[in-house]
Order: C-alpha cells, then structure tokens, then sequence
C-alpha cells in the first residue's frame, strides 16, 4: 500500500518538473516571469488565488482541528477565506490597476516615502522566507513517512523540485503547478477524504450518536481563538506580498475582484469539508497515536486507514499539493521582494543606483530573476535543514508584518490624508511596540516561545501603528500633490506604467 501510494505522490512530483518547461516558453520578460504577464483570466486566476493561501495549515491542520475541537475547528480556514474575499471586494481591483510588483512600490507611489518603502521591503522579505522555509518543511515530513527518507534527504529532495520548476518559468509554471495542485486539493478533500470519511462513521448521524454535543459547538474552540484567528490570517492576507503578487497577475479589475472572491468562498467550504472530516475520524479511529499532541498526524491516518489503496495516495498528493503551492508562491514573493525593493536600497549604502525590471533588456532581467529565485530557493532549504524551528521566525515575521505594516498599507488605500512621514512612523512604532511586547512576555513565561506565540504583540502593534498613523499624519505637511496626482492617474487604471523604476 505505501508503495502505491509513494508512486503516485512520485509521478505527482515529476508532473510538477514538466511544468517549468512549459512556463519558460511563455516566458519573455519581468512581467511574464513574475506576475503571468498580468493575462489571467478568471479560471486560472480563482485557481491560483486558492492555491497559495490553502496550504498545509487548511489541509493537513484543518482535518487536525476538526479532529480535536469538532465543527468549530474551521475557523482557521474561514479565517482565510474571509482575508480572500475582504481583499478581492475591497482592494484587489485597485491594486490590479497600479501596475506595480511589489507591495513596497504601492507604498513608493502612494507616499513618495523612500523609508517606507524601504522597512517593507525588509519585513516582506523576512516573512516569504521564513513562510517558504516552513512549508518546505511542512511537506517534507510526508516524504519521510511516504519514503523512509531522513528528514534532510526529504526537505533537500522536494525543495529542489519547487526550485526547478519556479526558476525556469517562474509565475507562468507555479501558476500551472497550482492549478494542477487545486483539482488534486479540490479531489482529494471533497471527493475523496469527505464521503469517505463520512461512511466510516455512518454519516452525520453516526457522528451526531457516538460524539458530544460540544463537537458541534460553532464556537467551541473557543471565542479568543476565533479572534485571533481573523486578526492574524484575515489582516494578514490583506498585505502579504505572496498574496498581492496573485492580485497583480489578474487581467482586468473585474477578474481581481470577482475571482479572487470565489477563491474565498472555495475556502470557506474548504474550511468546513476539513472540520467535518476531522470530526467523522474521531468516530472512525478514535485513539489516533500522537494526536493529541500532534493535531497533523490525523490527515495521514485517515488517507492511509479509511481510504482505498491508491486513493490513500492522491489524498496524500493533495497535502503536498498544498505545502507546494504556497511554497512556491512565498519563494517568488520573497525574490521579487529581494531583486526590487531591498537590492536598490541596499546598493544605495555603497553610493550606486540600480534600475530593476526596465523594459530595455528583458531577456537579462528574466535571467536576473531566475538567479534570484534561485539562490533565495536554496537559502530557504538550508534555514528548513539546519534551524529547528522556524515556526518561532515566521510567527515574529509575521508579527511585524501585522502590526507593523498593516496600518501604513491599508490606511494608504483608504485615507487621502495619510502620508510619508504618519507611514514610516507608524511602522516604526507599531514594530517596536509588537517586538518589545514580545520580548517582554517571552521574559515571563515559562516555556520557550510563549511569548513570541502569545496574542497580546499584534493587538498592541496594531493599536501603537494606528494611533501614530493618525496623529503624524494629521500634524505633518500632506503628501506633495504631484505624488497623489501621479497616484490617482495609476488608479484610475489610465496610466499603462509597468511596475515602479526604483532608482537611489
């Protein structure tokens, strides 16, 4: 049985290979290479959208939460899903029109504020590294498991395979890859684990008969889980260079807002097929091994228990499906982040000015990216080798990208009155207040990590970012009307400007 079921998650992995190939010949310059050429349509573009933000947490954790907490176990996901459709009906259109790559030149055009641009693009930067590192990490444990590989074997062998095919043809082969990765998502979970699971434990019914009512409590995870929830992954979504870079391949506002949002709802039921698979395992096998300490450990059981041989395998393809595509995606965010916005700014220190994705040589600029995703694909398969847990870095990136950044980024598309200088400080404020929390109930917890997993820093950095926004902003000299006048041009959708020349 795990022979075939290796077999099929091999064939998978070598189908993800042939991709690259095919995105390299539709391949021509920066834009094909990092946003699909801005030619998505709704089909690939709902695809994509779904693929990047269902990663190995919705998968593999949501079937795991609905194991432990019942149908209350969704949240995580509706979380997400909600955060989809939030930033497709309010945002995506808007960002779809700028024309832009990278969530720091919004803030560039927006403001005319070089250091706002700049602690972005580091923030950013940290936090699809460390988001790449995880899911690389995240996946490799099926290998170990499907394989009998060691860890390091298992992390450098499918590391290797989302490197391949992302450097060759960057977005156009990762946006193939995660449609491919959907139907094997939308297979394995709806048409696959649910129903089976489901007759395991004789329907709804036999859930109902044979588990507490507390199961199917909606909110028995409890209500300050429910919230932190839509702080960190709603928020979190608005402003994720991984989840923008989606926004920026739509081909037009309307597939921005109307794709995106049906990739949102797509998660909701996502959400709630997981909760209910979980739940239908608690009946069916109810003393999994380990799960209590480990929630994961549950999706495995149900593929390789309740389902038939072969089958089992496409289910565990569907999880590696999940941690690959937002593997992917976090790795070409972090080398657009890396080639656009922190090189120039870097090279500024040393008195040198760099133009990044110009128009003028756009076979070196592709090859220029290709080196990028490259080298940034290999640091992140030595970090998800060599550090034990980077969970710890991705949650303190993540941290910082809410309550640091959130306010500037959001408040620039919704405030007129806001500016350059109510941005930076407000970032700087909200980052300090986020880590110096931290740091502070690291201090008093007991166990290592406490502090750096608690609530209280993005509520706080939230909270510190917002309030000096407002302030600075109000009690300093507005934004230079030529900066908003050339940024309501690019909303407007009237300027045909690619991206944003960076020159220090």
């Amino acid at each position: 049985m795990d022979y075939i079921n290796g077999l099929i998650v091999a064939l998978y992995l070598a189908a993800m290979l042939a991709f690259g190939w095919w995105g390299k010949s539709r391949t021509k310059n920066s834009s094909d290479y990092l946003v699909a050429g801005r030619r998505l349509g709704p089909f690939l573009y709902t695809g994509t959208m779904a693929a990047v933000v269902l990663g190995g947490a919705s998968t593999v954790g949501g079937v795991g939460l609905g194991y432990k907490w019942g149908i209350s176990g969704m949240w995580l996901v509706v979380a997400i899903g909600a955060g989809v459709i939030l930033l497709s009906l309010a945002f995506a259109p808007t960002l779809q029109k700028l024309k832009v790559f990278t969530v720091s030149q919004m803030l560039s055009l927006r403001y005319g504020s070089q250091a706002a641009t700049n602690t972005s693009g580091i923030v950013m930067l940290a936090y699809t590294l460390m988001l790449c590192a995880t899911s690389t990490s995240a996946y490799a444990t099926i290998f170990v498991v499907l394989f009998g590989w060691e860890k390091w074997v298992a992390i450098a062998v499918g590391g290797a395979i989302v490197i391949i095919y992302s450097t060759i043809g960057g977005m156009w082969s990762i946006t193939l890859a995660d449609q491919v990765q959907f139907v094997i998502k939308t297979i394995g979970i709806f048409a696959l684990m649910l129903p089976f699971s489901l007759n395991a434990a004789g329907g709804m019914d036999g859930i109902r008969q044979r588990i507490g009512d507390e199961f199917f409590d909606i909110t028995g995870i409890g209500v300050q889980s429910i919230i932190t929830y839509f702080v960190v992954y709603t928020l979190g979504l608005l402003i994720g260079q991984d989840i923008w870079q989606r926004v920026f391949t739509a081909k037009t506002p309307k597939v921005a807002r109307w794709g995106g949002t049906t990739a949102g709802i797509y998660c909701v039921l996502y959400g709630a097929a997981g909760a209910i698979i979980g739940m239908a395992a608690r009946v069916a096998l109810p003393n999994i091994a380990g799960a209590e300490a480990n929630k994961d450990v549950v999706y495995a059981e149900v593929a390789t228990q309740l389902l038939p041989v072969a089958v089992g395998g496409l289910v565990m393809a569907a999880a590696v499906a999940a941690m690959m595509s937002t593997a992917s995606g976090a790795l070409i965010a972090a080398a657009t982040v890396a080639r656009t916005d922190v090189t120039p700014f870097v090279a500024s220190w040393f008195g040198k000015n760099i133009v990044v994705n110009s128009n003028e040589n756009p076979e070196h600029d592709v090859r220029a990216n290709r080196i990028w995703v490259l080298v940034l694909g290999l640091v992140t398969v030595t970090l998800a080798i060599l550090v034990d847990d980077v969970v710890a870095a991705l949650t303190i990136a993540y941290d910082i990208l809410v309550g640091g950044l959130l306010v500037a980024i959001i408040g620039g598309l919704l405030w007129k009155r806001g500016n350059g200088h109510g941005a930076t400080a407000s970032m700087a404020v909200g980052t300090i207040v986020t880590l110096g929390t931290m740091i502070v109930l690291e201090i008093q917890a007991e166990n290592k990590f406490d502090g750096v997993y608690a609530n209280e820093p993005i509520y706080f950095g939230l909270i510190a970012s917002a309030v000096t926004f407002i302030l600075v902003s109000v009690f300093s000299k507005a934004t230079d009307s030529a900066v908003l006048q050339h940024w309501n041009l690019r909303v407007s959708g009237k300027s045909q400007e690619e991206g944003v020349s960076i020159e220090n």
